[in-house]
């Protein structure tokens, strides 16, 4: 029998020799992992600026929509890096609603057009870029009476994005437009474009099957939907 009390004093004794001094149940190698990531957080911190810091910019390529600039920097994290971006004055979309004959179903207005870049005919809301200076509202309100000949009485802006920041630096500002008047389309010369009225519901119908690919539609009509249902549970 002492033997086995013997065994077991010192079974305890090697369990306590891990106890820090301070009486702390946290073993010290976490104790010091913590602090270095804390100190490492910190230099991170210090080397962060709060803008970034621009060592040049060359325009490699001007078009008529866009142009391409070099720029070399240093990125409010204190990278260095040199950046190939696609600058443009920034585009509106517009989601244009109907809801005469049902709020929970409105009719949106909806563009058949052919898209190079795409190899394809995409379907789409009515969109187009800013002019240099232009407000974005009035920019949406012109584009969608030049596409559609609709005008609206009621407009919001619901979201504005970056369809690819990685290096396009065009901004997208979504706009709902709401009691449609009819008009006379006046698109521009290199524009054919066919738009029709088509329910919000089967406008998701058409997403689901994967009939509409662009980027903007996309975001645009499933964000509304999903707004449409939260405010309803409210």
């Amino acid at each position: 029998m002492p033997k086995k009390e013997s065994r077991r004093e010192a079974k305890t004794t090697s369990k306590t020799a891990t106890i820090p001094a301070d009486g702390s149940n946290e073993p010290k190698r976490k104790k010091t992992r913590s602090s270095e990531v804390r100190r490492r957080a910190g230099k991170l911190e210090s080397r962060t600026m709060d803008r970034e810091q621009l060592i040049s910019s060359e325009v490699v390529y001007q078009g008529r929509l866009f142009r391409v600039v070099r720029d070399k920097l240093i990125e409010p994290t204190g990278l260095e890096s040199e950046r190939d971006v696609v600058r443009h004055n920034g585009s509106v979309v517009i989601l244009a609603l109907d809801s005469s004959k049902s709020k929970k179903d409105p009719w949106l207005v909806i563009e058949r057009q052919y898209r190079h870049a795409a190899n394809q005919f995409l379907w789409e809301l009515p969109a187009g870029k800013l002019e240099p200076g232009e407000d974005p509202l009035a920019g949406a309100q012109r584009e969608l009476a030049e596409e559609t000949g609709y005008r609206a009485k009621k407009w919001r802006q619901l979201a504005e994005y970056y369809a690819s920041p990685g290096f396009l630096g065009e901004s997208m500002r979504v706009f709902v437009a709401e009691n449609l008047i009819a008009g006379v389309a006046r698109p521009e010369e290199d524009e054919r474009i066919e738009f029709r009225l088509v329910r919000l519901s089967d406008t998701l119908k058409m997403i689901e099957k994967g009939a509409i690919h662009d980027g903007k539609t996309l975001t645009g009509v499933l964000l509304y939907a999903w707004l449409m249902q939260r405010d309803r549970r409210k």
